[in-house]
């Protein structure tokens, strides 16, 4: 999977959208993407011992009926039991939805919000004057948006409302727009700082980039 899968034309639109947004409010919105939060070695060898566990089946089966019509012996099923376990690997480095099913969504879920808020600590989004610093966090192989803000918004902006964003990003992704997505949830972070009373000060400056981050 490519570390930076947008064009320039993509990072121009983002950080146009975080300018945008930005001019509305006091927050401060840090956009970041990860390819995956983790490496998940945990679905290489689950792949391999699911297939394995089933070539064994099949091997002892074949074994115990090879006693009168063919030669088949413990050599050959523990030939057979390795290259199902290899091919397990194969298959879950190989096939997206497949590992990803491999690691289940409880793992997903834990390594995503690790890895966004070891991502909220690196960028410093606790550092803004009024503590109104927001990330919007998309890891792409999980297909999972977490956003985190600090405690000047989570003090007005209920997680419901932030689940609206979640999902327009992932809509996006999933539709094969991840920047069409991050543009739109960005404008509506705009709005939603907006109603709150998150409101933009005279003497307000532009404390983080606006740039999307590629971890």
């Amino acid at each position: 999977m490519k570390q930076n899968p947008f064009s320039q034309a993509d990072l121009d639109r983002i950080a146009e959208a975080v300018r945008a947004a930005e001019s509305k409010t006091s927050g401060e919105i840090v956009p970041y993407y990860v390819s995956q939060s983790d490496e998940y070695t945990i679905a290489d060898w689950r792949g391999g011992v699911v297939l394995a566990a089933v070539a064994m089946l099949a091997s002892v089966f074949v074994y115990t009926m090879s006693k009168t019509w063919l030669p088949y012996g413990v050599l050959e099923m523990s030939g057979t039991t390795l290259a199902a376990y290899l091919l397990g690997i194969v298959l879950s480095r190989s096939v997206t939805p497949y590992r990803r099913f491999l690691v289940g969504h409880k793992t997903i879920d834990l390594r995503v919000h690790q890895r966004a808020s070891l991502a909220f600590l690196a960028e410093e989004v606790f550092k803004t004057r009024e503590r109104t610093g927001i990330l919007i966090f998309l890891s792409f192989f999980e297909r999972k948006v977490v956003v985190l803000g600090d405690a000047g918004i989570n003090a007005k902006v209920k997680q419901s409302e932030w689940d609206t964003i979640v999902r327009i990003i992932v809509d996006g992704v999933k539709k094969g727009k991840t920047t069409d997505g991050l543009v739109e949830a960005i404008s509506q972070c705009g709005e939603l700082l907006g109603q709150h009373g998150v409101d933009r000060r005279r003497d307000d400056t532009d404390e983080l980039s606006d740039s999307l981050r590629i971890g």
